[in-house]
């Protein structure tokens, strides 16, 4: 499995929104410039999040994104979903019913043992990305990055926030 950048563009920008103060956005462009991704692509990302209300966006001087919803009730799950879908990854073609040692359709198991297992895996791994909150990333955002890159990261929202307060 291969999984989207958007994703992982969209993870990042939900833990920065919901890191600004109440009330705050910021522009796709900023969000873009922040995490240095190319500001189309990553506005994708954005639409399809705010598509699944994870962000909402307001228009004007100060306009932008922000959380659509608390930080804790946003999963990594539900970022997942927004931008790629909830399509199973695995999908079983029952290549064991062909081949020269086919039998009848009736003599099989009703379902197929390497099947059963992918559907177990994706299981888990939905399950621990639905146990994982934005609220969650940001505090270990925030306990993981050393000092200098949270200071620097600090410094730059506070001034991108100041930019965008009327004068």
């Amino acid at each position: 499995m291969r999984m989207n950048e958007g994703v992982e563009w969209g993870a990042h920008c939900a833990v920065v929104l919901a890191l600004l103060p109440e009330g705050a956005s910021l522009p796709a462009v900023r969000l873009a410039e922040y995490h240095g991704v190319p500001a189309p692509y990553l506005a994708k990302s954005l639409q399809a999040l705010m598509r699944a209300g994870i962000v909402e966006s307001s228009t004007g001087r100060r306009g932008g994104y922000r959380l659509g919803k608390p930080a804790s009730e946003v999963t990594l799950l539900d970022v997942f979903h927004a931008v790629e879908g909830d399509d199973t990854f695995f999908r079983c073609t029952e290549i064991r019913r062909q081949g020269p040692s086919r039998v009848a359709a009736h003599a099989y198991s009703p379902t197929c043992g390497i099947a059963a297992a992918m559907w177990r895996a994706e299981a888990a791994w939905r399950d621990e990305l639905r146990a994982t909150t934005i609220d969650d990333l940001a505090a270990l955002v925030m306990a993981q990055a050393p000092l200098a890159v949270r200071q620097k990261g600090s410094r730059w929202l506070t001034a991108a926030l100041a930019a965008r307060s009327p004068a």
